[in-house]
């Protein structure tokens, strides 16, 4: 169960958190990779580090999802290269935390033009070539901040992540006949060890509280939601949002 062998998978946002996470948890059950952002340096040498360890194929493919030129590139690179796209993974995001009375208009825009825009965009290019060859799966990155109110600065983010969501469901909905599974990984606090570095003790306390477990995610369990949404055992599955969160969301 849960084998890619033969698909071929881009992930954008790639190189780095829970996209690198995923695309190494992809690639360990034999699928070929495309991991794609901006700074190619960093994306080569993830791409031989995923390979060796891995054993699949990895390639490393600039883009800049801000921009809908090299997003259309990017798609008919993979396309003329691969013959085929069969899953898209969106793990691209930022997150600038901006009190709501101190919200700068530049850096709210930059949130939205990465995780609104760029997921749209991304879903189009790819989505055209979807369509024509009737089968396709896209995995969307979203957040609990999409359902669920926090404090912290995270209003425009939230806002971000609402809109992800409902991106998936529309989508999942208009290209269900071209037999395109369209759904979204939303986890809460993942805690990578830049986070840990970053977040004050007592704060981290506060977070911990509100999950069931008592314990944070680590970046393999976001990895494990997306290989089982890729795999052909989620094939009946579209325009669900996948809450990884310790259970934070079935208590409020």
């Amino acid at each position: 169960m849960f084998r890619l062998d033969g698909k071929i998978i881009v992930v954008i946002g790639g190189a780095g958190g829970l996209g690198e996470a995923c695309a190494e948890a992809l690639a360990g059950q034999g699928a070929t990779l495309i991991i794609a952002s901006r700074g190619i340096e960093k994306l080569h040498s993830v791409a031989q580090q995923i390979q060796t360890k891995a054993g699949s194929k990895v390639e490393a493919m600039q883009v800049d999802v801000t921009s809908k030129e090299s997003v259309t590139k990017l798609a008919e690179a993979v396309v003329q290269k691969y013959g085929t796209v069969d899953v898209l993974i969106n793990a691209q995001g930022v997150n600038i935390k901006m009190a709501a009375t101190d919200i700068d208009e530049a850096k709210w825009d930059t949130m939205f033009a990465i995780n609104v825009k760029g997921v749209m965009m991304s879903c189009k290019a790819f989505g055209k070539y979807m369509i024509a060859n009737k089968n396709g799966k896209i995995i969307n990155f979203s957040s609990v901040r999409g359902i669920r109110g926090t404090d912290g600065g995270n209003m425009a983010y939230g806002a971000t992540k609402g809109a992800v969501d409902m991106i998936t469901r529309m989508l999942a909905a208009e290209w269900a006949p071209y037999n395109i599974k369209v759904n979204a990984v939303a986890p809460s606090v993942v805690a990578t060890e830049a986070w840990k570095k970053a977040v004050a003790p007592e704060r981290q306390q506060l977070l911990l509280s509100k999950t069931l477990f008592k314990k944070f995610l680590g970046p393999e369990d976001v990895a494990a939601a997306c290989v089982y949404l890729a795999s052909a055992e989620a094939d009946n599955v579209t325009g669900q949002i996948m809450y990884v969160d310790g259970g934070l969301t079935a208590v409020g």
